[in-house]
């Protein structure tokens, strides 16, 4: 088996995004030797304060995007992953949106060439075996969720074409392109189950049974990575963003006893594979671990 190791590249939104989208499974295989890489498309330059207890943050993009800088490389730490940015400018979530556009210049609102060039050139740099992503919709239609699945489908397919980002370096194929499931009925009906049966407080309780929850359409499952015993590294990245997260707002409502011991996996869809493997799976890595050279 070559020893060179596997690298897995998970390409996000925003700051704090990679917190709440798959964290435990990348604090996992860092911690198992894997070269792990967070791409961050924006800055979050235009992401509101939104923890209640957090102080004010100088109404400019400038000031927002210096402080969510410091919180990233704090969730990074927490996650024991390396980071990148891409440089481009959150677009937010105009209101109207879709039929309102974004802010000119903002991520959401280039071509789909120019905004994905630098990730082709990270993909090619880095060389990761395995890419992660949102699905079609971003998880949530969002803008910047949205144009960050385009630019990871884009580079995916791309960056092993030596005819395409020729200025972008040397040709790299992934193997592997995975959407993470952010969001799932089932573990938030399961959580809420075993919250009731401990006779505990539910914050998902009237949500759960609401009409909106039950006409929402799952995406499917192909792979589940256990990591249960990462999770208290998600919840230290996830509080890494203290602009963003409440340190008791309701996802920190659960009971991590009762939360490991009810839902234990986080989940991804299995978008495209160029090697052979069996779903379901139980490893991003699925067909790669037994690849002769992975160069």
């Amino acid at each position: 088996m070559s020893e060179t190791p596997l690298r897995l590249m998970a390409v996000h939104a925003h700051p704090d995004d990679e917190s709440s989208k798959g964290a435990a499974t990348m604090a996992r295989y860092a911690a198992e030797g894997v070269e792990v890489l967070v791409v961050t498309c924006t800055g979050g330059e235009r992401g509101d304060v939104l923890n209640p207890k957090h102080p004010a943050v100088e109404a400019s993009l400038d000031a927002m995007r210096e402080v969510r800088r410091g919180e990233m490389a704090a969730a990074a730490a927490a996650l024991g992953v390396q980071q990148r940015w891409l440089g481009f400018t959150d677009s937010g979530l105009p209101e109207g949106y879709p039929d309102a556009p974004v802010p000119e210049d903002s991520f959401a609102s280039l071509s789909l060439e120019e905004a994905s060039a630098p990730l082709v050139a990270a993909v090619r740099e880095f060389r990761p075996h395995v890419m992660t992503t949102y699905d079609p919709m971003g998880g949530y239609p969002h803008p910047d969720h949205i144009r960050c699945h385009q630019v990871s489908v884009e580079a995916f397919e791309a960056a092993g074409d030596p005819d395409r980002y020729p200025e972008a370096g040397a040709p790299w194929q992934v193997a592997k392109l995975y959407y993470n499931h952010s969001f799932s009925i089932a573990r938030a009906r399961a959580l809420h189950e075993a919250l009731v049966a401990a006779g505990l407080p539910s914050p998902m309780g009237e949500w759960i049974e609401s009409r909106e929850a039950r006409e929402i359409t799952e995406r499917p499952v192909t792979t589940h990575i256990e990591c249960a015993e990462y999770f208290g590294q998600r919840d230290a990245a996830l509080r890494a963003h203290a602009t963003q997260i409440d340190p008791d707002g309701w996802f920190f409502m659960v009971p991590r006893d009762v939360e490991a011991a009810t839902w234990t996996t986080e989940e991804y869809e299995l978008a495209v594979s160029h090697v052979t493997t069996e779903v379901p799976e139980d490893d991003l890595f699925a067909g790669l671990r037994e690849e002769g050279d992975r160069s």
